[in-house]
């Protein structure tokens, strides 16, 4: 009691703690590349399994999804998407979606859509790409030491054909075409969460039985929803599906660790400080928290202490560049899709 909301840590003595030598890996929704960008400037083994080619600089790479997290796979915003991902690199799963077409008639992969800006010149470019691609997450999966999965969303389009989960709604500004014939908008339930999560679980511990897990749910709310109600009834149930399917799976498996980003963001700061006016950016000062509080649970640092919060058009300036995201897209597709019927 008596704290300061940037003084309170939500977590006991972790089970876990990070090596400087251990390779940690990770991927999620939007807001996992902050937990990326804080573990690749502390000096801990954060393992890049697709660094991207050699003559391109740092910044030119980065652009282009190399480095973002481990591999380049954009981001993953759903559990299916995580699951989906393990069974196309260990060919379990190949979906029928055909590649996607932009505006400008280059060619897309509709699981990463975002990953190459403008696209790619041929088909056969992209599938290269694909496979290159797949072959890499498969060397992250069994070389890495620990694997954080930041959870976003519960809301997804699927193939209606075979099931494959798409980051974006097919026909948005990305590219593709939507057919309602074969996509299809499904919003998962805690009982499909979880299973996707010990699906996953399983399959890691298979190919890596060394492999520890750390799961967090991010704080960001929805833009959207495509169902017929408030969008923050759609926001407190997706992030409550996801807490509780965290919780579910931590409690079957001991080598499943929960990190509390969502707890940090929304119940210890006060919102002037922790959200921008739009309500849904987080702050520098939230940020900051977090990695504070991973570094002490994790890493072993001193009690997180960060600065006071800076005034709020303070800290509309000193807003970091934004994090690669297809959730505006995502939503936009949305909502014309509400507006057709479709």
């Amino acid at each position: 009691m008596g704290l300061a909301p940037a003084e309170i840590d939500p977590h006991l003595a972790s089970t876990l703690r990070l090596d400087p030598q251990q390779q940690v890996a990770s991927a999620g929704s939007c807001f996992a590349q902050r937990i990326a960008e804080a573990l690749q400037q502390s000096g801990y083994g954060y393992m890049v399994a697709e660094d991207g080619p050699a003559f391109l600089s740092a910044e030119e790479r980065k652009a282009l999804g190399y480095g973002v997290y481990s591999a380049r796979y954009g981001n993953l915003y759903t559990t299916l998407q995580l699951l989906q991902l393990f069974d196309r690199a260990y060919g379990h799963f190949d979906p029928v979606e055909p590649l996607w077409r932009n505006s400008e008639g280059a060619y897309l992969d509709p699981f990463r859509p975002n990953v190459q800006p403008g696209g790619f010149a041929s088909a056969s470019e992209c599938l290269w790409d694909r496979r290159a691609h797949l072959a890499a997450v498969r060397r992250m999966f069994e070389n890495l030491d620990v694997f954080i999965f930041t959870l976003g969303l519960t809301e997804a389009w699927l193939s209606s054909e075979d099931g494959a989960v798409f980051p974006v709604c097919p026909g948005s500004g990305l590219g593709g075409e939507f057919d309602p014939a074969r996509h299809r908008y499904h919003n998962f339930s805690v009982a499909e969460v979880c299973e996707q999560l010990d699906q996953f679980v399983h399959r890691l511990a298979a190919v890596n039985p060394r492999a520890q897990i750390i799961l967090t749910v991010s704080p960001v709310p929805l833009m959207a929803t495509f169902e017929q109600r408030h969008v923050l009834q759609a926001t407190t149930y997706s992030k409550s599906v996801l807490r509780v399917a965290c919780e579910e799976t931590i409690r079957r498996h001991s080598h499943v660790h929960y990190f509390a980003s969502y707890e940090i963001v929304t119940a210890t700061g006060d919102s002037q400080s922790y959200f921008a006016p739009d309500r849904r950016t987080v702050l520098p000062a939230a940020v900051q928290h977090v990695i504070a509080c991973f570094r002490h649970q994790y890493m072993g640092d001193a009690a997180p202490v960060v600065r006071a919060p800076a005034a709020r058009n303070e800290q509309a300036a000193a807003l970091p560049a934004q994090p690669m995201c297809d959730e505006q897209l995502v939503m936009e597709a949305l909502a014309r899709h509400t507006q057709a019927g479709t």
